[in-house]
């Protein structure tokens, strides 16, 4: 089965990337964006869906300053 885990910052969890992006974006004509947030997207294929989280737990995401969320995708 294919997943896809996706991880950002917690919330209240300085976010150097996503501030980047809010002082970007007017400079590029786009106006009106705040409270960014830039985190990423793993996509695998398991066999046992069963251990996603315990992968996510130990090694995909950093618990202590990251959220994440497992999505199954139909193949």
């Amino acid at each position: 089965m294919r997943a896809r885990v996706l991880i950002r910052p917690k919330e209240g969890i300085l976010d150097p990337q996503g501030e980047a992006v809010v002082r970007a974006l007017p400079a590029l004509g786009f106006n009106g964006v705040s409270n960014v947030h830039v985190g990423r997207l793993v996509e695998l294929d398991v066999e046992d869906e069963s251990q996603l989280e315990a992968m996510c737990q130990k090694l995909l995401a950093n618990p202590l300053v990251e959220d994440y969320e497992i999505q199954t995708v139909s193949s």
